[in-house]
């Protein structure tokens, strides 16, 4: 079939012509998809390269005897089978010159009275600091970033910045590849950003001491956040409307996918620098095949590249067997390649549009708020997993593997039920179930491991959707501004979650407390926003407004939303974890 002669808002006509979502598109789909695998894994992999094992201070000389408690030894390694978690216990060692000298996590302390290796001493003994290292188990882990670089007791922090200046660079890297992307085209960002994944990646598991890692980290993140955010725009400009929704969705199906292949690494390799090393190597499939990518015919049209533009549409008529799609008569250029109408300057908006009114700041602070719990909620099931009891890989498989389903569930029941409605039955099912979680008996760690997974499930499916209904929510002035603000209020949920897990030792069941709140009075704020099935996308904010009072829902296709966030401005919108 051909293309008539339309003005230039109808580029969708091609994707009539061309084929919605034919063997191109899906080619091109599964090669971008299984990059976010390897985004997903990065994501996460603190899960396990933070861990920090039992360990005590290392006594200053060889030891010829231990005691613990009631149970005597020869060797510090045996001992670590009697620690129980959360008991500050000490050792006893005899050195052999004949010292004794008590251990502890933290310190150690050298008794004056050689002469009695009993537990319990009441007698003068000195204080040291732990100036030799520290020994540290093993039974798990051969070796971690803590037990590297020895981030306990007072370098403790250390550790636990690992993941939030992650979380950090994540945001960064979506401002700065947001922009990039828009003047030097999505392929080039793809390229750069996979390829910064896979040599950072490396780079972090060849680090010669804390801060390089931390660096090195930290690029790592910007990379992958650029990656994720681009490849959205990237995938939803070759994929037509028909298609649009359910790929984009499922973007996040793949990250789930990075999840599971955390846990089941980190359970077959236990240095941390062989594990960090593996999981960089899932990079290079991708940086072999991107070269294959072609420009978005979007952005192409926007450069003034009509030629060039065409050449990918020919190339996509060809793989799909369909008729290709002249150009030129679609947006009414003449031979030379310039349009014939020049497009309109854009007004620019700021943040204060949001807050146009009562009414929409209101709105506009409920969508921060989800924003921020989805986000929150998601990384706190991810990385409090470990803690659940039982196989903490095992624990982390599940809660990649529960997603995948979620996000089936939202793909059909947004479209039958409604936005608003589907938002507010998983925030506070995530709620009820972190309340759950909280009564269950810590034994009992089967029931909270399916008890989190369902919490898991409820706050990834309303993190699925967040991004399209609060596109919807707002007219196309400000619907990147929206996206783009509330995805940047979802990062700062993601920095505070780390810290959210580290509450755990104040009180056990504190990131359990504090997710449940604030999915509770999200969801009940949620009821406050209007329902966007089958209302048209508005454009101004007397539409919006007429809209929001009127019960009368028009029919239209929901799949036209992406395409007036994602082929505009990707600076300003992204989808990111």
């Amino acid at each position: 079939m051909g293309c008539g002669s339309v003005g230039s808002g109808n580029l969708e006509l091609v994707f009539d012509s061309v084929g919605h979502f034919g063997r191109y598109q899906i080619f091109l789909y599964f090669i971008c998809a299984f990059q976010n695998i390897s985004c997903g894994i990065h994501y996460l992999a603190s899960v396990f390269l933070s861990v920090s094992p039992q360990h005590t201070c290392r006594p200053p000389g060889n030891v010829s005897r231990v005691l613990f408690q009631g149970i005597s030894s020869w060797r510090l390694e045996d001992i670590w089978t009697q620690f129980s978690i959360g008991r500050e216990d000490h050792i006893i060692v005899q050195l052999q010159d004949g010292e004794i000298w008590e251990l502890t996590s933290c310190h150690r302390f050298r008794r004056d009275n050689k002469s009695s290796l009993n537990y319990d001493y009441n007698g003068h003994k000195s204080s040291f600091p732990c100036l030799d290292g520290y020994i540290y188990d093993k039974s798990k882990w051969r070796s971690t970033v803590v037990t590297e670089w020895d981030l306990v007791c007072n370098r403790e922090w250390f550790g636990r910045l690992i993941q939030p200046t992650f979380m950090l660079g994540v945001l960064l890297g979506a401002v700065i590849f947001g922009y990039l992307s828009d003047r030097a085209g999505r392929r080039l960002v793809l390229w750069a950003t996979s390829t910064g994944v896979f040599l950072f990646g490396i780079a972090a598991a060849f680090t010669f001491d804390y801060y390089s890692f931390i660096v090195a980290r930290f690029l790592l993140a910007i990379c992958g956040s650029g990656y994720l955010v681009v490849v959205f725009v990237y995938v939803t400009e070759f994929v037509g409307m028909k298609s649009r929704t359910w790929a984009s969705i499922h973007l996040h199906s793949f990250f789930a996918f990075g999840t599971m292949v955390v846990a089941l690494t980190g359970y077959l390799v236990r240095t941390w620098w062989i594990y960090q090393f593996v999981l960089s190597t899932v990079t290079v499939p991708f940086v072999l095949c991107c070269w294959m990518l072609p420009e978005t015919p979007f952005w192409l049209l926007s450069e003034g590249k009509y030629e060039e533009a065409q050449k990918v549409i020919d190339t996509l008529a060809k793989w799909n067997r369909t008729r290709s799609c002249k150009l030129s008569e679609l947006l009414s250029l003449d031979h030379n390649g310039s349009a014939g109408n020049k497009p309109s300057q854009v007004e620019k908006h700021t943040l204060s549009d949001l807050f146009y009114d009562w009414s929409i700041g209101t709105r506009t602070l409920i969508v921060w708020l989800i924003w921020f719990t989805g986000c929150f909620g998601f990384y706190t099931f991810s990385l409090n997993s470990v803690n659940l009891g039982g196989n903490e890989y095992l624990n982390l498989f599940l809660m990649g593997a529960v997603e995948i389903p979620a996000y089936i569930f939202v793909c059909f029941g947004m479209d039958r039920v409604g936005r608003r409605s589907i938002l507010v039955f998983s925030l506070l099912s995530s709620a009820v179930t972190n309340g759950v979680i909280m009564v269950i008996p810590k034994d009992y760690h089967v029931w909270c491991v399916v008890a989190s997974m369902a919490g898991k499930f409820a706050i990834g499916a309303a993190f699925g959707l967040i991004y399209l209904y609060t596109a919807e929510l707002y007219p196309t002035i400000v619907r990147s501004l929206a996206v783009g603000s509330g995805s940047t209020v979802g990062r700062v949920g993601s920095i505070a979650a780390p810290f959210c897990i580290y509450l755990s030792s104040i009180w056990i069941f504190m990131p359990q407390l504090l997710v449940g709140t604030l999915a509770f009075v999200s969801g009940v704020l949620t009821f406050m926003l209007p329902e966007t099935l089958g209302k048209p996308l508005t454009t101004t904010w007397e539409e919006t407004e007429k809209e929001s009072s009127s019960g009368k829902l028009l029919s239209t296709t929901d799949n036209t939303v992406l395409e007036n966030i994602t082929v505009v401005n990707s600076e300003d919108s992204g989808l990111n974890k």
